[in-house]
Formats: structure tokens, sequence, C-alpha cells
């Protein structure tokens, strides 16, 4: 069965073109072209997923084409792979400056050329499933907050709080980017909250704080349903991100290390915002208020070592701050 991406195959030689339908032909789409300006027209109309593209081609080689495709926005993230009989480090080093992604040496071989192929067709997929993830999160994100009182400012700047804060406490790039995707999710679970409750010009009521708690839940039903580690960091957030350093929060009652960290970060990153910026019921509260609230309450409410490193990065937190101001 056939792999539904697209293969452009570039070469002046017939034989070499057909030597490579024969090995790719029952598994992709194939396209061809037999020079470089056939190539370029082929890219823009076609827009393959991948092209194995000749180097010694006459008017223009594959150095030239490899730089004019990287050139056109329309073209420029299509993985080239040169197939060529040049074989010497200067050779592969300038195809790689251009920018190609990989080589395959002539005579070619029939696995070789596969592999590659899949290899690098695989790494297309895992960056599709990435934009997917990250435009999936900023739905859910938008989502959350759709009927509440919040602006979508809200969620991004205390997104942007919680990366500096995980930063600061030593968690790798990696890991610092997925909370920052993955804080923008906490309050997902308000989509089940009643308007009537999320737009409440009054203080709640007991039965509607009732109510309103169950946001963390919902949002971790919600989000718990992808097997994603970008969407479990998520789904732990928006049922922890209430918890509090002694105990005293909800849904779990959980206490100090049994918090998970990212929703501990969170959680501070959350307050700040919260505290800082208008809200229909409330003017924003003074740096200085704010942090004396915050400190007063660290030990109790906010793990007090992860807000001795937000004090330690408040320079940072003031420039993402006056950034989304």
């Amino acid at each position: 069965m056939k792999d539904s991406y697209k293969v452009l195959v570039v070469d002046d030689e017939p034989n070499n073109l057909k030597v490579l339908q024969q090995i790719l032909k029952d598994y992709f789409q194939l396209i061809f072209a037999i020079n470089g300006e056939k190539a370029l027209a082929a890219a823009k109309e076609h827009h393959p997923d991948i092209i194995l593209l000749d180097i010694m081609m006459p008017d223009m080689d594959g150095y030239q084409v490899c730089q004019h495709l990287k050139a056109d926005p329309l073209t420029a993230n299509i993985p080239v792979i040169f197939v060529t009989a040049m074989g010497e480090q200067e050779d592969e080093a300038r195809g790689f400056d251009v920018g190609a992604v990989d080589y395959i040496q002539k005579p070619v071989s029939a696995p070789i050329v596969l592999r590659r192929v899949q290899t690098h067709l695989s790494l297309v997929r895992v960056a599709e499933l990435d934009k997917l993830v990250h435009a999936a999160i900023k739905m859910l994100g938008e989502a959350g907050h759709y009927n509440d009182t919040c602006t979508g400012e809200h969620i991004w700047r205390m997104a942007a709080y919680s990366a500096a804060l995980a930063r600061a406490a030593d968690w790798t790039p990696a890991q610092v980017s997925m909370i920052e995707l993955a804080a923008a999710t906490h309050d997902t679970g308000k989509i089940g909250i009643p308007h009537a409750i999320l737009k409440a010009g009054h203080s709640l009521n007991a039965d509607e704080w009732e109510i309103m708690k169950t946001h963390a839940q919902i949002g971790y039903d919600i989000l718990s349903k992808a097997d994603n580690p970008v969407f479990k960091m998520a789904a732990d957030i928006a049922r922890y991100h209430h918890e509090k350093w002694d105990g005293s929060g909800y849904p779990l009652g959980l206490a100090g290390e049994a918090i998970p960290e990212a929703a501990r970060i969170v959680a501070i990153a959350d307050v700040f915002d919260a505290l800082t910026t208008k809200r229909p019921y409330k003017e924003p509260w003074t740096l200085e208020d704010t942090l004396q609230t915050m400190q007063q309450n660290a030990g109790s409410h906010l793990d007090p070592h992860l807000f001795d490193r937000f004090l330690q990065i408040m320079p940072e937190i003031l420039s993402i701050k006056a950034t989304w101001a």
C-alpha cells in the first residue's frame, strides 16, 4: 500500500530516474523532473514532502536548485536529500551548507534509499504532530477562558511566567518549553462551569464555589485523554494547580512535594498574574502588596522554595509583564 507522502525525484539521466522509480514506486507518490528549472516548478506546483536531488546537472546544478528551494517560503521547509556520485567531504559540506538534510551515494542501494527517505519522512511526521499538539494546546487554553472574565492575555502571560520559573528551577530547555504550553491549559475545565458562575459579579456562595472547584477535575478528565507528554503535564497542572503546600487546597488535598512540581510552578505564576492585573471585581495590586501577600502565603499556599526562586528572577518576571502590557 502506498504512503500518502509525495517524493520529487530530480535527475537529468533517465536511467537514474528509472532506478529510483523502481525502488520507491510501491511506497510513495512520485513526481519526476529532468532539470533544475522543472524541479523548481514541480516543487511549487505539487509541494512534495521530500526531494531526491541530483547534483551534477546542466544549466542549474543541485546546489543552485537547493538554494532556490530554501529561498522560497513555499518550498523552504521541504527536506532535500542529494543523490550523487560526488563523495568528497567538501562536496557533502557544501550540500549541508545550502540546506540539504542528507546524502545518498551513487550507485544507489535500494534498502539505503528507502530507509533514508522513510527516516526523513518520519521526522516530517513528528514535526506535523508537534504542530498539531501546539495548536490543540492553544485552542484548549483559549476555550477554558472563552466564557470567563479573564482575557486570553492572562493565560499566555502566566505561561511565560511559568516557563521563567521552571528555568530558574533547573528544568531542561525541553521541559521549559513543555510547561509554557501546558500551563496555558490550566483552566480548561472551566468549559464545564455554568456561565452564571463564571461571570458572577459577586463573591460566590458556598454552593457556587463547590461547583467552581470542579473545574480542576473536569480539566484533568479532558486533558488526560491524550497520551502525549505535553498533555500529560497539562492534565496534572489542570488538576493540581489549586492544591496548596499545606494540604488545604483542592481537589485532593495534596501537600508539599506530593503536588506535581509543574502544578506548584503554575500556582505561583497564576497567583502573581491574578493579583497584579485588573479584573472585573478588583483593581490591580501594586508589586509591593502582591509580593508581600505571596511571601506571607509561602509555606502555606505556595511552595516556599520555588517562591524564593521566583523572587530571584523578579527582573525577568517584570520584563515579561511589561512585554504583555
